[in-house]
């Protein structure tokens, strides 16, 4: 049933995949549809009725947005910039650039703004399609529990009172103008200097952005008996001055201490779940008499949550010292 799904993600993988080795020549529906064995015809339909979009239109703007780093983060030529991308003059490459940001590159360089960018599509998602897991495999990792100190830093974000949960806090954001998926994780995308990118390409915590809690008594009262409100955003150094896009905002996050429950990779199709359950029975059993701390739970700490199967399943909770008042 989800044959076509799992198709066009193998095509989604291989585009980033070539956008990053510069591998143009390679990335065309020809070749594409090809290595799956269907009509360019058959491969255009399929792609367009899953992802919403042309491929034509998702590759450009893909390469668009690999091209827009360069441009943000080096001082390479422009011209070599676009070659590498695929574009084969200056101009063409300026008037694409023009049509999906508003500017030429050359003015975005001189003054960087968050833009909303195209963020890689998942069309085979288990969890969103309603797949559950394969074969339920019992992760043999372990959970790490470890205290951290958190410099300050500033939090870039957008909230939810009412959700409940990752799936639950997209499916609200995305019937808010300006809100959505696509347009939030494209705006964070594009932001530079974001503490915890390590260059991912996709809208995750290898890209930077994660989904954080802040304890709130106006939020919504979760299953951990905190009320709180649910958050998606990027963490940002403490001296960040940088435009802040109208439909988000800055929190400042004082230097502190956490607890971090953490789980090193896994497989996302096999795993997922009882990895969290690990991590869930990790902190409703951890024993904080044996430590000179305890769960900080005040109105305005933060809780963050890192996310990404090739590196880890993490919770960092805010704790405060077990003899410190409120």
């Amino acid at each position: 049933m989800y044959e076509w799904q799992r198709q066009i993600q193998t095509v989604v993988d291989e585009i980033d995949r070539g956008i990053r080795e510069h591998r143009n020549e390679e990335l065309t529906l020809q070749t594409l549809s090809a290595g799956l064995g269907y009509s360019e015809f058959h491969m255009t339909r399929k792609f367009r009725e899953i992802s919403g979009m042309q491929f034509k239109e998702y590759l450009r703007n893909r390469k668009l947005a690999f091209a827009l780093k360069e441009i943000r983060d080096t001082d390479r030529r422009v011209l070599d910039i676009a070659l590498d991308y695929g574009f084969s003059t200056h101009e063409a490459f300026t008037r694409a650039f023009q049509s999906a940001y508003g500017m030429s590159p050359s003015e975005y360089r001189r003054h960087p703004k968050p833009l909303v960018l195209r963020t890689k599509i998942t069309p085979f998602d288990r969890y969103f399609l309603g797949l559950g897991e394969i074969g339920m495999v019992r992760s043999a990792e372990g959970v790490k529990v470890y205290f951290i100190t958190i410099p300050a830093h500033k939090f870039l974000h957008i909230r939810n009172y009412e959700s409940n949960g990752y799936w639950d806090f997209w499916q609200r954001q995305n019937c808010i103008p300006g809100q959505d998926y696509e347009t939030i994780c494209g705006l964070l995308d594009s932001v530079k200097g974001k503490l915890d990118d390590v260059g991912g390409s996709e809208p995750n915590c290898a890209g930077g952005q994660i989904m954080a809690y802040i304890n709130d008594p106006a939020g919504r009262l979760c299953d951990w008996g905190i009320p709180r409100i649910e958050c998606w955003g990027a963490r940002l150094p403490a001296d960040y001055r940088g435009e802040l896009p109208p439909q988000m905002q800055l929190l400042e996050v004082p230097e502190a201490e956490y607890i971090v429950f953490e789980h090193g990779p896994f497989d996302y199709e096999q795993e997922n779940r009882s990895v969290e359950a690990k991590i869930e029975d990790a902190m409703r059993d951890f024993d904080y008499s044996s430590t000179e701390y305890r769960l900080d739970t005040s109105p305005g700490r933060i809780m963050y949550f890192f996310y990404n199967p090739e590196q880890y399943f993490k919770y960092v909770r805010p704790v405060r010292r077990a003899q410190e008042s409120k």
